[in-house]
């Protein structure tokens, strides 16, 4: 996946199971992820965005994602 196609599915892929089953990844809480990163990532496409969502939240590079969530909200 390219960067950008990394970036659109944060702001359209739903959490498929758990606490937070249908949230869009980019909307989980930081715990959420700091807990994913202590536990282990999944394996696949999905712990592959839950990781680089832990990543923006860390560094607080949200503001990359809401150029993509207006987009996608229309």
């Amino acid at each position: 996946m390219t960067q950008e196609e990394i970036l659109n599915a944060l702001v359209t892929t739903q959490m498929p199971f758990g606490k937070y089953k249908d949230s869009l990844i980019c909307n989980l809480p930081e715990a959420y992820l700091v807990w994913f990163h202590q536990k282990g990532f999944p394996q696949g496409k999905l712990g592959m965005l839950l990781a680089t969502m832990y990543e923006i939240k860390l560094n607080g590079l949200e503001y990359l994602l809401a150029p993509l969530r207006n987009k996608t909200s229309r």
